[in-house]
């Protein structure tokens, strides 16, 4: 597994209950073989740049999942587009156990794993080389003194941009109304039109969504869904 970087600070959790025996076997046996090449600082300590043709061998197209949970998601997409490439990054390692367990079930083969901070992918991709980006049911950081640790704040949203290709669409889906007002603030000025620009809009899902775990719980405890996307500006 790919070591936390000493010098950036990472305030999201990493670990929860104990791993049952296969989840505990996946990581052993299959973590590895899916980790995109050149993005782990162990194995590029200089943060040289990588080629993304990589990753799978090909120059697909490349999406990105930040923060996948259990996977459900993302394995949905991969089975849904073959003939796109996903990276998905999730420090929370008992949800890259999950998601090892359907990845194995359902045989995908267009995904790798970055089971750490996204920021250490942003820092060895090059220039608009994402075709898409998902941002689902992110950590919201309820207490103001925290909103500065979520996702739609310039250390991340301005590298983001800078990998994402023109017109390439940035989703977001949340079930926090505070998380969505900064959202609506924070990403245009990082160089994004919105799609979605009034509630109305926030209300739809987007065409091919499919719902998570993270979701179908907001849902049970009364919270509404929103539903946002933005496009890379030329």
């Amino acid at each position: 597994m790919t070591s936390p970087n000493e010098s950036r600070n990472f305030y999201g959790r990493i670990k929860g209950k104990a791993l049952r025996p296969a989840q505990r076997r996946y990581l052993d046996e299959d973590l590895a073989a899916l980790q995109p090449q050149g993005v782990s600082r162990d194995e590029n300590p200089a943060r040289d740049p990588v080629d993304p043709a990589r990753f799978f061998g090909d120059a697909r197209p490349l999406w990105l999942e930040v923060g996948f949970g259990g996977g459900e998601h993302l394995v949905h997409q991969c089975q849904t587009h073959p003939e796109r490439g996903y990276i998905g990054c999730e420090p929370y390692i008992n949800g890259v156990a999950m998601a090892l367990g359907k990845i194995r079930r359902e045989d995908v083969r267009n995904l790798r794993i970055h089971p750490w901070d996204v920021r250490d992918l942003f820092d060895v991709l090059p220039d608009r080389c994402l075709s898409g980006a998902f941002l689902l049911y992110p950590d919201p950081w309820p207490k103001a003194r925290h909103h500065r640790r979520r996702f739609v704040t310039p250390e991340y949203l301005e590298p983001l941009a800078r990998v994402m290709r023109a017109d390439a669409v940035l989703h977001v889906a949340t079930d926090i109304p505070d998380y969505v007002r900064q959202t609506m603030e924070e990403v245009p000025p990082a160089g994004f039109e919105c799609l979605t620009p009034t509630p109305e809009d926030w209300a739809q899902p987007w065409e091919g969504w499919f719902s998570t775990r993270y979701e179908q719980k907001a849902l049970r405890e009364g919270r509404s869904p929103h539903y946002l996307r933005f496009r890379r500006k030329g």
